[in-house]
């Protein structure tokens, strides 16, 4: 488990026991820094098997602004494939506004403002109106 300079801070028990945005259970209690604030996980990579965590319930490396799905699951026609709606990454979640384009059997997602700990793996749900289309499993994130 590194900080975003690639600082070690501790081991983890492996990427599938984390969620994007933890706080608990980290096991890197006590690491004091200038900042002095909770620790949340912000990034995994996979490759390198290295779980990244910043500080700050407000942190940069917390939000994201894209995502792109795959497994496209589609409850109501459409018109068109590139439109203006609403989504949400989980649940009980307010609506956010976005902007989305529908591709093969994938989905496009920008939204308007950035949002906190959105997780590949996880759904998510998209609106136009009071119309719940389908939706798809996160794949990706920017």
């Amino acid at each position: 488990m590194c900080d975003e300079n690639g600082d070690v801070l501790g081991q983890h028990k492996g990427l599938p026991f984390y969620t994007l945005g933890q706080r608990q259970g980290l096991g890197i209690g006590g690491q004091k820094t200038l900042e002095n604030k909770p620790w949340y996980v912000a990034k995994k990579d996979i490759d390198s098997n290295v779980i990244t965590v910043v500080q700050g319930n407000d942190h940069p490396l917390l939000f994201s602004k894209n995502l792109s799905t795959k497994n496209l699951h589609l409850i109501n026609p459409l018109e068109g494939s590139d439109f203006e709606g609403l989504a949400k990454v989980r649940y009980r979640q307010e609506d956010q506004e976005c902007q989305f384009q529908i591709l093969d059997n994938k989905i496009n997602v920008k939204f308007k403002n950035k949002q906190r700990s959105v997780t590949p793996g996880q759904s998510v749900v998209l609106y136009k109106d009071d119309v719940c289309l389908g939706g798809g499993e996160i794949s990706t994130i920017s």
